[in-house]
């Protein structure tokens, strides 16, 4: 099959990467090659610098290959939404006010500094005085897309080291707009420059602030009247006419649609449809930043580096040794441990998905000659693909660091954002779990729940309770919420099938965690026992038992031998369940 006999454009690009997200990586994992650094790899080699040259002289390999970047690149701009779209969701207005120091202020220092630095030696080595500024600003940011795959993997979203590079990421996308605001203005001359960069920010300010407004009044609403109808084709396609709408709206008004998808996530992470859109849109963003991957691989010829032996080695290597040295020194001063900041530092010291971009304006613009854009583009290229193997030896050397460290931990580096840890997740909200979610609020617990009302969820979201739309029994679901890292989870639903379902769920995202259950009957609790509760409490039987407890006691039996009693009926009427909450091993 050709491209011109398929009447699906690009066709063959997705049946080959289809075949190596299936098939390749995951072998390539098998000998612990990191899925990123897996797909560049793939990318490169199959890519049009690769095998893919070789097409006209052997045409079977184009089953094979990669022959056109363009093929896949359309689908990896959508994967890269996906991604801001994700970052949007997990960050919320109120996080990221609560790291507006470290985004405003290490952000703008990391950007300034490595701008300067970067510009100053492309000057030096003889570029003018306009493509050393576009150079240093092109290289002072790094791969969001690569960094917060690593630190997702790796489960370091939430660390001080995770936050800081988040912090620095954010700040390098919001400044993704005037950056392409000054690539443009500085084809049109210096005079030009500054009434074209003031105005055009003016514009995205407002067009941000517009957005952000129209939009709480707008898809929130949307959300909560169509959503609640609990068709999962219906959710999935408000969410991504969200991100992709929101996005084509931020284009339209001259600022970038990953900024847009950004604010997509922002606005619905108020909402309480916020886990459930995050569990369903990971699968398609994994498979889609697998393609961003790719089409980034494809865009490096390994064989520059025979050709060019010496200067595009230390560029690259120079790169990441400049941006290390300057983001840990940074961090460093903004109060976090120094193991971390060098962590950090090398982490985020490649160049950034963004520099293709930019490079391919100031080529247009005629800012920069071809051999020098190409040039630079392998230069970031080779840097992203030496990500993955830079970060694990950062991981490296900071725990080496650390070890041989007296330095005390500084707990007040970062601002504590609010996390899931240590609380009690409660599946169903009904009379039960809002009597259960009381005494917790009493006693400083925190908790989350899940409801499958949408009706009554919006009401208790609209009080500010931790209350969001879900089915428990998806264990996915279970895990954003942060079932493994939970105290205890409590299953309050009147519905026994869902229960159960609930149980298994649990167990298979976490072995470990106490779960607690309500049972409609004795036959109910010992299946919820063997399904893996902790802790069952039968409602007819502990009732009953009760009231047998009371009128014993007030026909003068003593109060130690009534609950002797009703412990001897526990165990008869519901075997496994040998104290008066019918406890067993958690997992057993």
């Amino acid at each position: 099959m050709t491209e011109a006999t398929s009447s699906l454009p690009h066709l063959r690009e997705v049946l080959v990467f289809l075949a190596l997200a299936g098939v390749l990586i995951p072998f390539l994992q098998r000998f612990r090659v990191h899925a990123v650094l897996g797909f560049l790899l793939v990318g490169s080699v199959l890519g049009p610098f690769g095998l893919g040259a070789l097409v006209e002289q052997l045409p079977w390999l184009a089953w094979f290959t990669v022959p056109r970047e363009e093929g896949a690149q359309a689908l990896a701009e959508v994967g890269v939404l996906f991604l801001m779209f994700a970052i949007g969701l997990d960050l919320s207005v109120e996080r990221m006010w609560a790291m507006r120091r470290w985004v405003f202020g290490a952000g703008t220092l990391q950007v300034l500094l490595c701008s300067l630095v970067a510009g100053l030696i492309a000057w030096l080595l003889g570029s003018s005085a306009q493509s050393a500024i576009l150079l240093g600003l092109v290289l002072s940011f790094s791969s969001t897309a690569i960094v917060m795959q690593l630190l997702a993997s790796r489960r370091q979203l939430g660390t001080q080291l995770g936050r800081a590079s988040f912090a620095i990421l954010l700040f390098q996308d919001l400044a993704v707009v005037p950056v392409l605001i000054l690539a443009q203005a500085l084809g049109q001359g210096v005079d030009a420059l500054l009434p074209a960069l003031g105005l055009s920010l003016l514009k995205a300010a407002g067009a941000i602030v517009l957005i952000y407004g129209i939009g709480s009044r707008v898809v929130r609403p949307v959300f909560r009247r169509i959503a609640s109808a609990r068709q999962p084709d219906v959710l999935m396609a408000l969410t991504v006419l969200s991100a992709l709408g929101i996005g084509a709206l931020t284009e339209r008004v001259g600022l970038s649609m990953a900024l847009g998808a950004l604010l997509a996530g922002l606005l619905l992470a108020e909402t309480e449809y916020r886990h459930e859109i995050e569990v369903m849109i990971e699968p398609f963003r994994q498979l889609l930043m697998g393609l961003f991957f790719l089409s980034v691989g494809a865009n490096i010829d390994l064989m520059a580096i025979v050709r060019d032996p010496l200067w595009l080695p230390l560029s690259v290597l120079g790169l990441l040794a400049l941006k290390a040295a300057i983001i840990t020194a940074i961090l460093a001063r903004y109060g976090l441990p120094r193991a971390t900041a060098i962590e950090a530092g090398i982490l985020l010291g490649q160049g950034g998905e963004f520099a293709f971009v930019v490079l391919g304006v100031a080529l247009a613009n005629g800012l920069l000659p071809a051999d020098a854009v190409r040039f630079m583009m392998l230069v970031v290229g080779l840097s992203m693909m030496l990500t993955p193997l830079a970060a694990a030896g950062g991981r490296g050397l900071s725990a080496w660091i650390a070890a041989r460290s007296a330095e005390p931990a500084a707990p007040s580096a970062m601002p504590e954002l609010p996390a899931l840890e240590g609380h009690v997740v409660l599946a169903g909200f009904g009379r039960v779990g809002r009597l259960i979610a009381e005494i917790l609020e009493q006693q400083q617990i925190p908790y989350v729940a899940l409801d499958n009302d949408a009706a009554a969820v919006t009401e208790h979201h609209r009080r500010g309770a931790p209350v969001f739309v879900g089915d428990a029994g998806r264990a996915e679901l279970l895990g954003a919420l942060g079932v493994q890292a939970a105290s205890a989870v409590v299953l309050t639903m009147d519905d026994p099938p869902a229960a159960l379902r609930a149980v298994l769920a649990i167990r298979t995202a976490s072995p470990d965690v106490a779960i607690l259950a309500r049972a409609r009957d004795e036959p109910h609790a010992q299946a919820l026992l063997e399904a893996g509760a902790s802790t069952v409490i039968p409602e007819t039987l502990e009732a009953g038992l009760q009231l047998a407890g009371a009128v014993t006691e007030r026909c003068g039996l003593p109060h130690e031998a009534v609950q002797v009693l009703l412990d001897q009926q526990r165990a008869l009427r519901a075997p496994g369940m040998t104290s008066a909450f019918g406890s067993r091993a958690p997992g057993g």
